[in-house]
């Protein structure tokens, strides 16, 4: 007995064709989009690492500027401490988004839709 895949590829190969087109288009939207995914984490570690090198750069400075002017130079020593302390918040906030887990499944949908048709496969060749 002939698989009916068999069957269907000598009778209507353009049907079989279009399933192979859909099969294309699904893959290349899953890359779509889990590039842009890999891309948006990538931008987010890399800006929170950006920021966190320039709160070390001001707090480096602030530093400098304690230890050559003493408490008694600075008008605002508060302003000291919290001049590096927003980029570093932003930094860390930043690098913590990027390392955040997906909540999808990547080529999920890809799996789904193979497992289904090798079910449907399975299901027309036993009698």
């Amino acid at each position: 007995m002939i698989h009916p895949l068999f069957r269907l590829a000598a009778s209507q190969p353009l049907l079989l064709a279009e399933h192979a087109a859909a099969y294309a288009n699904l893959l290349s939207e899953e890359v779509a989009v889990t590039s842009a995914r890999l891309q948006q984490r990538v931008a987010f570690q890399l800006a929170g690492a950006a920021c966190l090198m320039v709160a070390a750069t001001l707090a480096g400075v602030a530093l400098l500027l304690w230890a050559a002017l003493g408490e008694a130079g600075i008008r605002l020593p508060w302003l000291l401490g919290a001049t590096p302390a927003l980029p570093a918040l932003l930094g860390a906030w930043l690098l913590r988004r990027g390392q955040a887990r997906q909540t999808s499944d990547p080529f999920g949908t890809l799996r789904r839709q193979l497992a289904e048709d090798a079910a449907l496969l399975r299901s027309t060749a036993t009698p």
